[in-house]
């Protein structure tokens, strides 16, 4: 559709964008990315621009640095660690050291020791401090767009006190976009025995805090550095590169703007059809790791084009999620392509792959590849004329899923490694009540994956939806609830978390009760239960209408549209649902 005129790249004003790196995966691939911007902008390791890069280059360092006083590029990045092993010592020591802002580093030295529970504990306990360091950076940007998250969900800290800043996040900054980059554990071996468990927590919070989650499966990344770059025992840091340059191109149309694909939320809008399906896979080819010439030689593409570089996309060897594509369907594609490329061309590629029928997409919705045409950075040589980089949802996630949730019904049966959790946190002191809510959602999740693949997906999570529902206003107690209550409490009522009001997810200071987000008919396939906060009189968002919080809910959605997960409360039962954030509209 018409999407209004285009304006010139000069004119547009910058959107910022934060990056926040949580546990040791998600500082090692974050240091790899800003070291990928830096060489693109022309950045010395100072952060000073060097000699060759002028100061009229078109382009928008201002996205993701700032200047200081002094002229110099500072990272918009934070740097979360519960040990010092990473953030500090290992960033002392390497060459990149006086480039972050030494205030935008945090690090404890008591570790989570591998254990979701301990970790979000700890992102409790330093809630105040972590969020005072988000909110400074946000305030810094003229026009913050939202956020870019990096880490594992498989640890301690990265899934742990990842999942508490989701949470957290989600209620200091509703209107922003999340996008993160989420590194999934290889499913055939594990050094950490509760694996699953960190595993299934962390995707229940990224099902329902994030906006856009970019998969990368270490098992398909070990795969690709393996047979595609021809290193026969790959280490972490060339892993990370791999990574860095996955991130770095999918920014890249922030930071070399043209007329289309400028922003954050603009990027990923056409990729996500309902709330819950924004799991995004990732390729990219050819690829070539900065100063490994080595590697650059393994990747024996000899010739690029289009045509080739876009079918080379779609082949399972260069997807970063081991899960087959030859299973399922595709429910949206977005190829960037860096170089010097004539629009032609593009035309002519996607109508050999349409000849060929190379993809098969989702039968209730429009079929087709979206292309966004970007520049390479001048200052750095690429022995490749054309790169390409895809951005893809696919409903063989759900694959990805079962496996995880497969491990996790293995274990939990046997009620193993649970000792580790219940002294951490309340929320598992008294049954299983939240690991029976993550196996609620990622088999909801799962459901509604498979379901995409059918022509009956609109009507998806129908059936029974004239069955009498219970009272929504009606509070139900369970064990859960039970404990967030008791967590309230020990912090003093509905003083606790800094004022900073209640948070989906955790109890601070609010009232809980279940309620079925299908209180009114609806088309919609999202049918799950899910807690929201209903606050009381002293709650710090007790200035609103009560009544009007506790019509809140995830309004009824046209799969087909294209929206925003979050909405603020209905006005009256007739008022309908109002998006909230910026063009994420129907």
């Amino acid at each position: 559709g018409f999407r209004g005129f285009p304006r010139r790249a000069g004119q547009a004003m910058p959107r910022e964008v934060v990056c926040l790196q949580v546990g040791q995966c998600g500082n090692q691939i974050g240091i790899e990315f800003w070291k990928q911007l830096c060489r693109e902008h022309g950045i010395s390791t100072e952060g000073y621009l060097e000699d060759f890069a002028g100061e009229g280059t078109d382009d928008r360092k201002d996205v993701f640095f700032y200047q200081a006083d002094d002229g110099h590029y500072i990272p918009r990045a934070l740097l979360m660690d519960l040990e010092p092993g990473v953030v500090k010592n290992r960033l002392q020591k390497s060459a990149h050291r006086n480039l972050f802002n030494p205030e935008n580093v945090f690090s404890a030295q008591s570790g989570a020791g591998n254990n979701w529970a301990k970790g979000f504990r700890s992102g409790e306990q330093y809630e105040e401090e972590l969020m005072d360091r988000i909110q400074r950076e946000a305030d810094n940007s003229d026009s913050l767009e939202g956020f870019i998250f990096s880490h594992s969900i498989a640890g301690g800290t990265g899934s742990g006190m990842g999942s508490f800043l989701l949470e957290s996040m989600n209620d200091n900054f509703p209107k922003k976009l999340i996008q993160t980059y989420s590194v999934f554990p290889d499913q055939t071996q594990s050094d950490v025995v509760v694996q699953p468990y960190n595993s299934m927590l962390t995707l229940k919070r990224l099902t329902l805090n994030a906006d856009s989650v970019v998969v990368l499966d270490n098992a398909a990344l070990s795969s690709i550095a393996e047979n595609r770059l021809r290193i026969a025992t790959p280490t972490i840091d060339q892993v990370n590169q791999i990574v860095s340059t996955v991130m770095a191109a999918s920014t890249t149309t922030l930071r070399y703007p043209g007329y289309m694909n400028n922003d954050l939320v603009g990027l990923v809008a056409s990729l996500i059809p309902t709330p819950r399906c924004h799991f995004l896979m990732t390729g990219y080819t050819p690829i070539v790791l900065q100063h490994d010439k080595e590697a650059a030689r393994s990747d024996h593409i000899q010739k690029t084009s289009v045509l080739e570089v876009m079918r080379r996309l779609l082949q399972q060897k260069n997807i970063m999620v081991s899960a087959s594509t030859k299973q399922g369907c595709y429910v949206s594609i977005l190829n960037i392509i860096q170089g010097e490329v004539d629009p032609t061309q593009v035309h002519k590629a996607l109508q050999r792959i349409r000849e060929r029928r190379l993809v098969q997409f989702i039968p209730w919705g429009p079929a087709g590849i979206q292309v966004a045409l970007s520049r390479k950075s001048p200052y750095i040589d690429t022995p490749h004329k054309v790169n390409g980089m895809m951005l893809a949802n696919h409903t063989c996630m759900a694959e990805l899923f079962k496996g995880t949730l497969a491990q996790f019904e293995t274990i939990i049966k046997r009620n193993a490694y649970l000792h580790q959790f219940r002294p951490e946190h309340p929320m598992f002191e008294d049954g299983n009540a939240e690991f029976d809510s993550c196996r609620e959602v990622v088999t909801s999740l799962i459901d509604e994956y498979k379901s995409a693949e059918t022509p009956q997906y609109t009507e998806w999570g129908m059936a029974g939806a004239s069955a009498a529902q219970p009272d929504p206003r009606a509070p139900v107690r369970t064990s859960s609830t039970l404990a967030m209550e008791a967590v309230a409490e020990s912090r003093g009522g509905g003083g606790g978390g800094g004022g900073r009001g209640a948070s989906s997810g955790s109890a601070r200071g609010a009232k809980w009760t279940v309620r079925p987000t299908s209180s009114a008919p609806t088309t919609s396939p999202m049918r799950s239960l899910e807690a929201r906060p209903v606050p009381d009189a002293s709650s710090p968002r007790s200035s609103k209408s009560s009544a009007a919080w506790e019509n809140a809910y995830f309004a009824p959605l046209d799969p087909a549209a294209t929206c925003r997960r979050r909405f603020i409360p209905r006005e009256g039962p007739g008022s309908g649902p109002r998006l909230t954030g910026q063009n994420w509209q129907k």
